[in-house]
């Protein structure tokens, strides 16, 4: 049995795992050795990558500085986050603000520790990422459209860092970073229907809130049509190896998310749509390993 002591440090870390969302960063992480194996370094054996250490210090300095951006998101978005979701509020909360602070501060100097140990580059590249992640959650969020751009670019970074290190420019890559991107900036947008009332409450100028719900879903449609547009070039064009199956399955999704989009009006129709689309992201991490996966057989047999 554990004693009560005991008992109040695991509430309290459950509840800044919840605060830093570590289920997310362990998404970040595996997709940014999958993208390093059969994307950025594909020419490379795969020993080789996954025990690249300067890659391991990059991975390592993204998962702190995207946890250190959760942390200061909750905290500039505590009012809001309480009407738009009071049981995780109520959880994060057990943890106070002051330690919430505490930890963003060291999260931030850990990432430019292991930054340091790739490059000085690494370093400045890092502490301008902590910089736009502190600039998105106290102002740039509010900005109706431009929040969501910029949430989503601030998704996609992480993976730029690997892609200068490997220095690999093909071509399939800008098409596969174009289509992570209006992705993402499609889920954040259905976040902003989904989050409508304390949106409106605490005053964020999202889309949905200043131009109406019908508005929102419009922008939504186009960027719909134009994530088809990367899906489509990559798979007429590019050797995916048998990632062209996720590619197919994620427009007909997204096609099946347009049709729900407009038909849904209450919270928790946007939430299951916002989940649909959690499911096609994580999914497309999960088939990188499509793109080679002969190889990969080989190497486990």
């Amino acid at each position: 049995m554990l004693s009560r002591s005991q008992k109040h440090i695991l509430i309290k870390f459950f509840s800044l795992f919840s605060v830093v969302r570590g289920y997310n960063i362990l998404v970040v992480v595996v997709a940014q050795y999958l993208a390093s194996i059969y994307i950025f370094a594909s020419d490379l054996p795969i020993s080789t990558v996954i025990f690249d250490i300067n890659l391991l210090m990059l991975v390592l300095a993204s998962s702190a500085s995207i946890a250190a951006g959760y942390i200061i998101n909750s905290f500039y978005d505590s009012e809001k986050d309480l009407i738009n979701r009071p049981q995780k509020t109520m959880i994060d909360r057990l943890v106070s603000q002051n330690t919430k602070l505490s930890f963003y501060f060291i999260l931030n100097f850990l990432a430019v520790v292991f930054a340091s140990y790739v490059s000085f580059r690494a370093v400045v590249f890092f502490a301008f990422y902590i910089f736009s992640i502190w600039l998105y959650s106290h102002k740039l969020k509010k900005i109706p459209l431009l929040g969501n751009i910029f949430s989503a670019l601030l998704t996609v970074t992480p993976f730029f860092a690997i892609f200068i290190y490997y220095r690999n420019f093909n071509e399939d890559i800008f098409f596969h970073a174009t289509f992570l991107f209006l992705l993402l900036s499609i889920r954040e947008m259905v976040k902003d229907l989904e989050n409508l009332q304390g949106d409106f409450t605490q005053n964020y100028q999202t889309i949905p809130v200043k131009f109406g719900v019908r508005v929102s879903k419009s922008i939504i449609s186009i960027f719909v049509f134009l994530t088809i547009i990367p899906a489509v070039i990559l798979i007429t064009s590019y050797n995916l190896g048998y990632m062209y199956v996720y590619f197919y399955l994620s427009m007909v999704l997204l096609v099946i998310a347009l049709i729900v989009l407009w038909m849904s009006n209450s919270k928790q129709q946007f939430w299951w749509l916002h989940n649909l689309l959690k499911f096609v992201i994580v999914l497309g991490v999960l088939c990188i390993v499509l793109i080679d996966i002969d190889a990969l057989l080989k190497k486990i047999i």
